[in-house]
């Protein structure tokens, strides 16, 4: 089995919620391939109970595999015989045997899987919950994967189950410092791959056996049998009806049409109508909506934020007839503006955090004038440009110039002290820079 790697901050909140008194309700919910299975594995080491995982399949089969889990595991020879046809026989006779004063887990994995194809079970084990399991020292600790059911189902104040839960936590994907554990290759193309496909577990142990981006992008993104060739729609469909006019808004949003009345053209959809489309987008984390960081909050624009849908519309979507007839290849003109794209995307969340904690960071513009990131602390304003290129003293000195022009637009208030920054693969001439005042880092220093 592959490393575990980091979850230290969930891992941390599940020993907390373990460790208090009386029954405890855990759920944990994210996106297929997130590690949800392998986190509950880890969590569970050393404890005692019993875990299930649900399958996609009929209730009469989700009842006898979970009576047989729950039957070996208190060595119940009767429960195993009996003939259980619905939830609440079943939970009556838990009521029989389960423990009031033992710790031990009871985890179900894909919970979701359940509950979409039974209604009623979320209002059975309610009614288990409420008449017993919560008097008990039992951790019941369930996961999803269906984010539309979890949501509406499990924790929303329409579900029966609303209230019971003592904690929740939706499970991310994992930053680049971590996401790096899995790779081995050279340092600048583990940033591609992470701009390819993000801080999926399962996405990264797909990458790990290749030693440079162009291959594993070659392999598995273009080729009709690679993993990812089809991802986007099992992920979409497994949530989504109307697969068509999501993937055609994605598509819309892939080629630059980022604000809602520009999408809706592009799908042939009326504009008031494609607002719930993109919420829901947006819900399931595919999109997101961006604003400046100061101005006008509603001139708002739509991009794509998941980084593997980025890629798979950039490269997959608009070649599939030539990824069929074994003739397509990625350009490298448009890899380089892909990953300038989604280089801002990394500095944002992966680099300036950590350089910069306290600090709100955003995108700015204005009409045609935009700033790639502004970040902004009590005293001092941030201004960011970001290239994915290597840049010559004169080329770096050039756009801080420019940089400290476009800042005069934004409007900074009280007063606060301006700094100019850049970030690109290299920059000549960055110790003067860093001398002179100016923030310069290159990606050595991003990935420190």
């Amino acid at each position: 089995m592959v490393r575990f790697i980091n979850r230290t901050y969930e891992m941390a909140l599940l020993s907390e919620e373990w460790a208090k008194k009386g029954a405890r309700f855990f759920v944990i919910y994210g996106r297929r391939r997130i590690g949800k299975t392998r986190l509950i594995e880890e969590f569970m080491k050393g404890k005692n109970g019993l875990f299930y995982v649900a399958e996609d399949t009929n209730k009469a089969v989700q009842i006898r595999e979970l009576k047989e889990k729950f039957a070996g595991f208190f060595k119940d020879d009767l429960l195993k015989r009996l003939d259980i046809t619905n939830w609440g026989d079943f939970f009556a006779y838990l009521e029989k045997i389960v423990p009031r004063a033992e710790r031990f887990y009871i985890a179900i994995d894909e919970f979701s899987f359940i509950v979409k194809n039974d209604k009623g079970f979320a209002s059975a084990i309610q009614k288990f919950w409420d008449s017993f399991l919560s008097k008990t020292n039992a951790f019941l600790l369930v996961s999803g994967s269906l984010f539309g059911v979890m949501s509406e189902d499990v924790l929303s104040s329409s579900s029966p189950l609303y209230g019971r839960r003592t904690r929740d936590m939706r499970l991310r994907e994992l930053r680049f410092r971590h996401s790096c554990e899995f790779l081995d290759m050279p340092a600048e193309e583990k940033v591609k791959v992470y701009m390819a496909i993000g801080g999926i577990p399962e996405y990264l142990l797909r990458a790990k056996d290749y030693k440079g981006a162009d291959e594993f992008f070659k392999k598995e993104f273009i080729s009709r049998d690679g993993y990812f060739y089809r991802e986007p729609q099992y992920l979409l469909s497994r949530e989504l009806k109307e697969i068509k006019t999501y993937f055609t808004i994605l598509n819309a949003i892939a080629y630059g049409n980022t604000r809602p009345t520009d999408i809706a053209n592009f799908a042939g959809i009326g504009t008031r109508e494609i607002y719930p489309y993109l919420e829901a987008l947006e819900e399931f984390g595919f999109i997101e909506r961006s604003v400046p960081i100061t101005g006008d909050k509603k001139s708002g624009i739509y991009v794509i934020r998941d980084a593997m849908f980025d890629f798979w519309f950039n490269f997959v979507f608009k070649n599939k007839e030539y990824i069929e007839r074994e003739q397509a290849k990625i350009e490298k003109t448009d890899l380089n503006a892909y990953f300038g794209k989604r280089f801002e995307f990394f500095i944002r969340d992966d680099v300036l955090p950590g350089l910069l904690p306290e600090a709100r960071i955003g995108r700015w513009w204005y009409k045609d004038t935009e700033i790639d990131l502004v970040a902004l602390e009590e005293e001092k304003a941030f201004f960011f440009e970001c290239k994915w290129s290597d840049l010559k003293e004169s080329e770096a000195r050039g756009i801080l110039a420019a940089l400290r022009e476009k800042a005069k637009l934004v409007g900074i208030k009280d007063n606060k002290a301006e700094i100019f920054g850049l970030f690109a693969k290299k920059i000549e001439g960055k110790e003067k820079l860093l001398k002179e005042g100016f923030m310069a880092f290159d990606l050595e220093d991003a990935l420190k």
